[in-house]
């Protein structure tokens, strides 16, 4: 049976932040490099992670997550190098770990600042000799596999709070991408939903819902605290309760009506009147007009402000200037 974690998504690319980081992911994927993801939850790690992966020559080989924070402390060696048959109650057979499954392909560590210290003696063993012995056995298992991880803060931060190895982070100190929150790149916010429902609409048998204007511009104007899995959460909603129709604010999740109903804040505590009825471009002007005097017709600081590119904020100027 399909399950709603089975649908893997492409990543969506329309922010010049986004496209950043892409090409610095197409250049360290071929390498045999250890690879460290940082950003808040759900802001697409994984989905990072395995781009990385196919972009590999590993590519063929298997892409195997382990979410370090979601596994029991007193579980999680077998988890990730497996245990024999016997090596504790319930053991009834071999069963293989994360690592071991990952041999040939990618091991992806989530969440990787939620180690236990014990654990991340192990695994810094594992790392420096590519060897390992299952729970309750006494051979060496040697395993080829690339390591990617994920954490939700700087991992030298965890290190100067003592919950985090030195020798390890030293070990695994590769190369660093920075994955942006959602409310960093809104240029991604209407292709992911667009995406979102097309996937979802299929995974669940229903008709896709019609995401019109003034929808789009309500969810341009929310903060998207939970990023990219929130969008999803909020996509699949609609699927669920307005499969085939279009869409309207109401049928939001009510945290999130009450976010896009209040008058969006701008730089200096200044507040601009949006309706929720008017098109999108008129909302996309409005606040780029409202922006532009606060910064004093200061361009560059504009589009900072708002997270955009130097080169849309006068081409948006050029459309205001001739009507468009």
């Amino acid at each position: 049976m399909k399950r709603r974690s089975d649908i893997v998504l492409e990543p969506v690319m329309a922010s010049a932040l986004m496209r950043e980081l892409d090409r610095t992911v197409q250049a360290v994927a071929p390498k045999e490099v250890i690879v460290t993801l940082i950003g808040e939850s759900g802001t697409g790690k994984e989905v990072l992670a395995r781009r990385i992966h196919e972009l590999s020559h590993r590519r063929a080989g298997p892409f195997v997550p382990i979410n370090c924070a979601a596994i029991p402390e007193s579980l999680f060696e077998s988890e990730l190098f497996g245990h024999e048959r016997g090596a504790f109650t319930g053991a009834t057979e071999r069963v293989r770990g994360k690592v071991e499954a990952s041999s040939g392909g990618t091991l992806f560590l989530d969440e990787l600042g939620e180690l236990p210290l014990a654990m991340q003696a192990k695994l810094l063993r594992f790392l420096e000799h590519r060897r390992f012995m299952r729970v309750g056995g006494s051979t060496k298992v040697s395993v080829d596999t690339r390591l990617i991880c994920a954490t939700l803060r700087p991992l030298e931060l965890e290190v100067e709070a003592g919950r985090f190895r030195a020798d390890l982070f030293y070990r695994i100190e590769g190369i660093t991408l920075e994955v942006p929150p959602l409310r960093a790149r809104p240029a991604d916010i209407a292709p992911l939903a667009h995406q979102f429902v097309a996937e979802l609409s299929g995974f669940h048998g229903v008709k896709p819902p019609r995401l019109g204007r003034n929808m789009m511009a309500a969810l341009l104007r929310y903060p998207w605290p939970g990023n990219v899995r929130q969008l999803r959460n909020a996509m699949e909603r609609l699927c669920l309760l307005r499969p085939g129709k279009l869409v309207r604010v109401v049928d939001l999740p009510g945290s999130l009506q009450r976010s896009v109903a209040v008058s969006p804040r701008l730089p200096g505590k200044r507040t601009i009147e949006v309706s929720l009825d008017q098109p999108l471009d008129d909302t996309i002007q409005q606040v780029l007009r409202a922006v532009l005097e606060a910064e004093r017709g200061n361009r560059s600081r504009t589009a900072e402000r708002l997270g955009i590119s130097l080169r849309t904020v006068q081409r948006q100027l050029a459309r205001l200037a001739s009507g468009g």
